[in-house]
């Protein structure tokens, strides 16, 4: 692996984690607003944006098989639509800090999953040489959450217990994801990381749309009162959908897309771990907070843990 496709690798996962890390915050300024309605709004807006950028790219687009569509279709369901609504589900029922350290074991889980069933006996390596790292992060993830779940406030068993079975539930689906995200760009070099991205989010549109519409038949007939198809506030509803359906879907994936091709899934998948520090310092501005000591510290080692692993890999790759 050469030096400047690892650095590039690196630098395009950090900048798919600065964007994914707003999906944290999001359902914490909508409150109001099921869990299942922000994904829903969140990938339909991410499916219209990329309507209009399929009209650039229709050529290439067109030239896809059905079996890449069919693809697009399992990506999209798993590691868009339940993945984000599992993820808001369960922050607003547990709150932030402990749906979010759930989550933060990613990189770990990630990084195991793939190196012990690499898609390609190029991307493994020797676990003894891939521990390090993982201890390193895993460490820093755990001195991170401990200091956060200080924040939990009253919230009721049933609820806690509910928000960390969702939370569980959404770390399966984006373990399986990347993995296979990443399986398809290697086995089809001729699509485009840009393309891939819109191909998902076009994917993704008629299933948003029908749950969008579905969701509203719900809250009709169930009476719930809520004011589809926009909420008691549709002008910070639409415009934080249409910015994370930009961001954190459309730019997030096609940086997580550019990653995936230079780079081992077993490495892309500890670099994660950007997506946590992210939506860390997100949370810490919305609080007007600045992070405490032992916080601190733990994004030290998750930063160390990263350097580590990505030192290991050069190495492995040399050799």
């Amino acid at each position: 692996m050469k030096s400047s496709a690892l650095i590039a690798g690196v630098l395009y996962a950090m900048g798919a984690g600065m964007f994914w890390g707003l999906v944290f915050v999001a359902p914490l300024m909508l409150p109001e607003y099921p869990g299942l309605l922000l994904s829903f709004g969140r990938y339909l807006a991410y499916g219209l944006i990329a309507l209009l950028l399929a009209v650039g790219d229709r050529r290439r687009i067109l030239r896809l098989p059905r079996s890449a569509w069919i693809e697009a279709l399992k990506l999209c369901v798993v590691g868009n639509l339940l993945y984000y609504a599992l993820l808001a589900s369960a922050i607003q029922l547990a709150d932030a800090p402990l749906p979010t350290m759930i989550i933060g074991t990613l990189p770990v889980v990630i990084a195991i999953a793939s190196n012990w069933s690499p898609g390609h006996p190029s991307e493994s390596i020797a676990w003894g040489k891939l521990a390090p790292s993982l201890l390193i992060i895993s460490a820093g993830l755990l001195l991170v959450n401990w200091s956060e779940l200080q924040h939990i406030g009253a919230r009721s068993l049933h609820d806690y217990a509910l928000g960390a079975v969702l939370a569980s539930a959404g770390v399966a689906t984006w373990t399986w994801y990347p993995i296979r995200n990443a399986r398809f760009l290697r086995a089809h070099p001729e699509v485009g990381p840009a393309t891939w991205a819109t191909v998902q989010g076009l994917a993704t549109l008629p299933l948003a749309l029908a749950g969008f519409l579905g969701y509203g038949l719900y809250a009709h007939l169930s009476g719930s009162g809520f004011a589809w198809p926009f909420g008691p506030a549709p002008l910070r509803f639409v415009g934080l959908m249409l910015f994370i359906g930009l961001t954190a879907s459309w730019l997030g994936i096609l940086l997580w897309n550019q990653a995936s091709q230079r780079l081992p899934t077993s490495l892309v998948g500890q670099l994660i771990v950007f997506e946590t520090l992210f939506a860390m310092a997100y949370a810490f501005c919305l609080r007007g907070t600045l992070p405490s000591l032992a916080v601190s510290a733990g994004i030290a080692l998750l930063c160390i843990g990263v350097a580590v692993g990505t030192r290991a890999f050069r190495r492995h790759a040399g050799a």
